[in-house]
């Protein structure tokens, strides 16, 4: 499924406008970019948790040249699934 089909999916469930649902879907994105940006956890429970990450800085190897080089530290966007989500996912009850 990708956005516009989810948006669909939005539109009929909710019985609301492909507009409306567009932009309810947009701004559900950007306030959960923007929380996970501030370091803050986004928890939406049976569905998941989305939180931000840290990754050390590293040394790596490029692969054509097999030369070592320096991979820096980074963030990383983490999502944990929720009970509810892998139960449905599993079949479980």
């Amino acid at each position: 499924m990708n956005k516009s089909e989810l948006v669909e999916c939005i539109m009929n469930d909710a019985d609301i406008s492909k507009a409306s649902a567009e932009r309810v879907l947009n701004s559900a994105i950007e306030l959960i970019t923007k929380a996970v940006t501030k370091g803050e956890t986004v928890q939406l429970i049976g569905f998941g948790t989305y939180s931000q990450g840290k990754r050390s800085a590293r040394m790596g190897r490029n692969p054509s040249t097999g030369a070592e080089i320096k991979i820096a530290a980074s963030k990383t966007v983490k999502f944990a699934a929720g009970k509810a989500f892998k139960d449905a996912v599993n079949k479980r009850k």
